[in-house]
């Protein structure tokens, strides 16, 4: 069976958030749009893009992971669906270890936290969370070695 088409991963994955809303209260699909465009501007390819689109299917129970594992999608995009889904009580240390073992994955998560980390979206948060999200997204980047 041939891989879904791009098209048809946006359309599940938007579809598969419905209703969700990131912490400004946007619609979640803004986020994994966000997220595609990010790694198709930093060169990714359509596996990484893929994987953009679902890369918190998984962790936000959105789809299951028996779905990722008999879905239409190459081995290398379910392989950074995988590495990019944080694990329960996981630490920071293990989940960046894994994103740097997975071929592809540090570029999803780059543009993942690049969007995060976009002051246009944490400025509508209470300080607080503001602060402690700067904090986390910044950690992570040190942890992946990217640049702040």
């Amino acid at each position: 069976m041939p891989p879904l088409t791009l098209a048809e991963i946006e359309t599940l994955a938007r579809a598969a958030h419905d209703g969700q809303t990131d912490k400004a209260g946007r619609p979640y699909a803004e986020h994994l749009a966000a997220v595609a465009d990010g790694v198709r501007a930093r060169g990714g390819d359509p596996e990484q893009i893929a994987a953009a689109w679902l890369h918190d299917a998984v962790e936000d129970a959105a789809l299951s992971e028996q779905w990722l594992e008999t879905a239409a999608l190459t081995a290398r995009t379910k392989a950074i669906v995988r590495a990019l889904t944080k694990r329960p009580g996981e630490p920071p240390q293990a989940y960046a270890a894994r994103v740097l073992a997975t071929p592809g994955a540090l570029l999803v998560k780059e543009a993942d936290l690049a969007h995060n980390a976009d002051p246009r979206r944490l400025a509508v948060l209470a300080e607080p969370v503001r602060t402690r999200l700067t904090a986390k997204y910044a950690r992570m980047r040190a942890l992946l070695g990217l640049e702040p």
